[in-house]
């Protein structure tokens, strides 16, 4: 199959795509976003994503293998180093990108088995801890992964790092406060929210039934609007003399709870 080729970074395309990686209203008004590395692609295509362009530099990436990825309807777009290292966002060159479709990612996407599992976040800021909730999701193999009041786009560039993929292998969603607490009492799925008053030791509730584990982050924890609506507040007992642990090192605690005692 034919392809264009692009040798400078200063091609209207380039800038276009680069305006992808930098910008989350760019991103947002596109509906598309960049996707970097052969295994994150293939786990994009195997979670429904559609691809409109496919980036490769001849010199990292063989052209012979880009048939294992593209569709025909695929463009496909040779660049130079120069091009790929202005796209790329990784250090450690793969020498392949993609330009994918967005998903809405709205509540009444998700499709949730009978007594579903969800982990829930509230205004996470950092990608780095939304991407290792995703991997924690997806080593759990969670039902759904909802993010409350978001503070940036599920599709930049350092959450899908991060998250090495797990953004395409889970279902995820994203709404205000408000609108996930209603969702969630209208499925009459159970929430159990992560905080420090009124709350019991984790492991002593039961989370066989819909449930829906809510964290917030670790600066200011979960707002009051969670609190009034928890079913329980949980806790994870500390023995040290600090009082919070990482938002995903908790979150993996509850969620793995949940799942034990689920039989996993």
């Amino acid at each position: 199959m034919q392809h264009k080729i692009i040798e400078s970074t200063q091609n209207p395309l380039v800038k276009k795509f680069f305006q992808l990686k930098e910008s989350s209203r760019v991103r947002k008004q596109e509906g598309v976003f960049l996707v970097e590395g052969k295994r994150e692609i293939k786990l994009a295509l195997e979670g429904g994503y559609r691809l409109e362009s496919l980036l490769f530099c001849p010199t990292i990436f063989p052209k012979e293998t880009l048939d294992e990825l593209a569709a025909n309807d695929v463009q496909r777009i040779e660049v130079s180093t120069q091009v790929y290292q202005k796209l790329a966002h990784r250090d450690t060159t793969e020498g392949l990108l993609a330009v994918a479709k967005a998903k809405s990612n709205t509540l009444q996407d998700l499709l949730l088995s009978d007594d579903p599992l969800i982990l829930v976040a509230e205004a996470p800021e950092k990608p780095g801890n939304i991407g290792a909730l995703l991997r924690t999701a997806d080593a759990a193999d969670l039902d759904a992964v909802i993010i409350a009041n978001p503070k940036t786009d599920l599709y930049n560039p350092n959450i899908i790092r991060s998250s090495v993929g797990a953004l395409f292998t889970n279902q995820v969603a994203s709404g205000t406060t408000t609108e996930v607490i209603d969702f969630l009492t209208n499925k009459k799925i159970d929430i159990y929210c992560a905080a420090l008053t009124a709350s019991q030791p984790y492991h002593k509730l039961d989370y066989r039934t819909a449930s829906a584990i809510a964290v917030g982050t670790e600066a200011t924890g979960l707002s009051d609007e969670w609190l009034n609506n928890a079913k329980q507040n949980i806790i994870i007992p500390m023995q040290g003399k600090i009082d919070s642990m990482n938002v995903s090192v908790s979150a993996a605690i509850l969620i793995f709870e949940a799942k034990r005692q689920r039989g996993f």
